[in-house]
């Protein structure tokens, strides 16, 4: 098993929630922790147990981003009007890995990121492999030509597994996706509970 598809799989089990709605995901058999003590039963956890898991499972959703890079996005978040919440989820949305995957152009936040590293994304005209870098609305991403015909491509924009939301404008025969506004917090589709109040919390403790 990769490392990646292992920290999917973990995340999912340590929470005891599909954090990607997937239908493989452990928790649909088995919605106990992993290892070995995963069974036993869980006391009532602490305010910190708590919003260090709304972190955990945020940070975890967008695909493993470092602790590191997180606390950077959140830093930047604080920095911005408005409600720090809703601004951390503005930020983590609009990172190109982040729309890539929305628009169904690959069937993981995971394979967003590998796909965008080995360069099969066009931001603007321009080819980019930084699956990090920060759209603006009106910022185009496109499937470069010769990348168009691939069969992950093809099977994840025929997937009914995932909504497309309403902040992005998708193209599937020109395999465009137009950015066109932050969203609120309320718009973006986990199919799990989120709670980026408590990762403010956490920070902020």
């Amino acid at each position: 098993m990769s490392k990646r598809i292992s920290a999917k799989h973990k995340l999912d089990r340590r929470v005891g929630e599909n954090v990607w709605g997937r239908p493989k995901s452990p928790v649909n058999k088995r919605d106990y922790g992993p290892g070995m003590h995963g069974q036993r039963r869980k006391g009532k956890p602490s305010d910190f147990g708590l919003q260090l898991m709304a972190k955990q499972k945020l940070k975890g959703y967008y695909g493993n981003i470092t602790e590191k890079q997180f606390s950077k996005i959140y830093d930047r978040a604080v920095s911005q009007r408005g409600n720090t919440a809703e601004q951390l989820i503005g930020l983590l949305e609009s990172r190109l890995d982040a729309i890539v995957y929305r628009a169904k152009f690959v069937p993981t936040v995971f394979a967003a990121r590998q796909f965008i590293n080995h360069g099969h994304v066009l931001l603007n005209g321009v080819r980019t492999n930084i699956p990090s870098v920060r759209l603006k609305p009106g910022d185009v991403v496109e499937i470069k030509e010769k990348s168009k015909n691939m069969a992950l491509v093809l099977e994840a924009l025929q997937s009914p597994e995932r909504d497309i939301p309403d902040y992005i404008d998708v193209d599937p025969k020109k395999m465009t996706v137009t950015y066109i506004r932050v969203p609120e917090f309320a718009e973006v589709p986990y199919p799990c509970t989120m709670e980026p109040n408590l990762v403010v919390e956490y920070y902020s403790s």
